[in-house]
């Protein structure tokens, strides 16, 4: 993992971070793993706008990722660890013993030519998958499942991952990575490691642009708007726009708008740090 900063022939490369991009193997992504990707500009089937500050970017295809991890037992080597532009993770093309290829969410440290395995009974080495119920305590670990069978849910961002704390019947203990401790059954999978692309953290756009290829439009502050956009819009000249709040009036600074009965509060041992 590394960064570049460009030398500013340009305004726009002034303060410009890029990705070294050292740990890509190649650019040709795996044909038979590609899905064709629709985007809407937040216009809804009558072309009507639902969401706001979406609209343009460049041309993708989705990468069609095995979050499931289900070919237990069935050895597979790393091909090729390639960029995604649907994630900020890297990911890993696995070609299995048995001919068959996914891709997946590659861990730091995963090198090309590795074998990598799932399965209950693997070793816990950077890539393979378990399930907690068969890591050791205190693991690394990301790509968690929250139900037997789901799929990857928790920790599959760049540089994210958790920790498993403990075991206790059939529930283990793991500490996420926005600090929130909680009870997940013993028989959900989970990926050995730290997820890679460590290093998004660090980069900077440089430009207004750049944004825009991802397809992200220009937000507008809710104090400049008309009182009949936004709460906070209105008033005098550079009015502070009152109670910070959101369009629809939930208050931003610390309102709790979790469900207190929500069914899933049991599991949840230390909430997530403010």
């Amino acid at each position: 993992m590394s960064v570049r900063k460009l030398k500013p022939v340009t305004p726009g490369q002034r303060f410009r971070v890029v990705n070294g991009f050292d740990t890509i193997t190649t650019d040709k992504p795996e044909k038979s793993l590609l899905a064709p990707k629709k985007r809407s500009g937040g216009r809804n089937n009558s072309g009507k706008m639902t969401m706001r500050y979406i609209g343009g970017g460049h041309k993708k295809r989705y990468r069609i990722i095995d979050f499931k991890r289900d070919k237990n037992g069935v050895p597979a080597t790393v091909k090729t660890i390639e960029y995604d532009p649907n994630r900020t993770a890297f990911i890993a093309l696995l070609a299995y013993a048995d001919g068959e290829k996914r891709y997946i969410i590659a861990q730091n440290g995963l090198q090309v030519g590795q074998k990598i395995v799932s399965g209950d009974s693997v070793a816990p080495e950077v890539g393979n998958a378990m399930p907690l119920g068969k890591m050791p305590l205190g693991t690394t670990i990301s790509c968690i499942e929250l139900r037997p069978g789901q799929g990857a849910v928790m920790a599959r961002s760049a540089g994210s991952f958790a920790q498993l704390m403990a075991k206790d019947g059939k529930y283990a203990t793991v500490k996420l990575p926005s600090g929130e401790t909680r009870l997940i059954l013993l028989t959900c999978m989970a990926t050995i490691g730290v997820v890679s692309n460590s290093d998004h953290q660090l980069l900077v756009s440089g430009k207004a642009g750049r944004t825009r290829w991802l397809g992200r439009r220009s937000r507008v502050r809710p104090v400049v708007m008309n009182p009949v956009d936004h709460p906070m819009g209105g008033g005098e000249g550079k009015s502070s726009g009152g109670h910070p709040r959101s369009r629809n009036g939930i208050p931003a600074k610390g309102f709790k708008t979790r469900s207190k009965t929500k069914a899933s509060n049991k599991y949840i041992l230390e909430r997530r740090k403010k």
